[in-house]
């Protein structure tokens, strides 16, 4: 921890995903595994507890992980379920596959809050049909596609115009996300 008195408002983090010899042994008792200790074999909820670690009483993060983040089992089923009742998790989007040059694989963004405008409500965004494929190999997401995941989302946060779009978007109460096992697969 390079950075241990940062609090800040505002991150965004795109942390390598799966990385499974991260050191674990050497921070067992860590400060920062306030909701359970991440595995040793996968760093992405040692990612994310770090990021929440670090953020003010009102500070806000997007960060982009493997979708196997949204439903792994195990300690992190255990740290996902704490992140959850403690109204952490604001939003998360399902991007699409071929979104980065050396990695085919979907991923989602987690937007995590310490201070929700929704209490007790995540919104899920399906966004993973969205985008062109502009090679055999890279899709990009057009301005209509941004501007569409944005919109919803600060219509949810603003509690305006929005609604949800069967297969698009849901605003799930925490009993709702409980019902589900804490799976945060959109859909």
């Amino acid at each position: 921890d390079l950075h241990k008195d940062l609090k800040a408002d505002f991150m965004l983090a795109n942390p390598p995903f799966n990385i499974s010899d991260w050191g674990q042994e050497k921070l067992l008792d860590d400060y920062r595994w306030k909701y359970g200790i991440p595995p040793k074999g996968n760093a992405n909820y040692a990612w994310l507890q770090h990021m929440v670690s670090k953020l003010s009483v009102n500070g806000k993060a997007g960060i982009v992980l493997a979708n196997g983040s949204l439903s792994a089992g195990g300690q992190e089923a255990q740290i996902r379920k704490n992140l959850i009742e403690n109204d952490l998790v604001d939003c998360i989007i399902a991007m699409p596959s071929n979104l980065f040059y050396t990695v085919a694989i979907p991923c989602s963004v987690w937007i995590l809050n310490r201070n929700k405008k929704q209490k007790g409500h995540t919104l899920f965004i399906n966004a993973a049909n969205l985008g062109t494929m502009v090679t055999r190999k890279l899709r990009e997401l057009q301005d209509e596609d941004i501007y569409k995941i944005a919109d919803t989302y600060h219509n949810y946060q603003n509690n305006t115009d929005y609604e949800d779009i069967l297969g698009f978007c849901k605003n799930a109460s925490i009993e709702e996300i409980q019902e589900n096992d804490y799976v945060l697969t959109p859909g």
